[in-house]
């Protein structure tokens, strides 16, 4: 069971990815994508790394709210930030 309140720190960990400030920041910029692309169909994603994203949204569990974060992050060039 996972105790700790997700951030996006630990969404990048639990995705196998580099969870510093620096390559997250690096990740959201490279990675922009326009709003016909849904976030879990974005094809950088490992099958692994899909099928979390996908799960945790469709439960709407503790972690929805920080999928919903990068899902925004990601899709920055349509909704800036405020």
């Amino acid at each position: 069971m996972f105790d700790q309140q997700p951030t996006l720190e630990l969404l990048f960990e639990q995705l196998g990815l580099d969870a510093s400030q620096e390559a997250i920041d690096q990740f959201i910029e490279t990675h922009q994508l326009t709003m016909d692309v849904a976030l879990h169909h974005a094809p950088f994603w490992t099958p692994a790394q899909h099928d979390f994203l996908i799960s945790h949204w469709k439960k709407d569990d503790e972690w929805a709210m920080v999928v919903d974060i990068l899902n925004e992050q990601l899709h920055t060039e349509y909704q800036p930030h405020k």
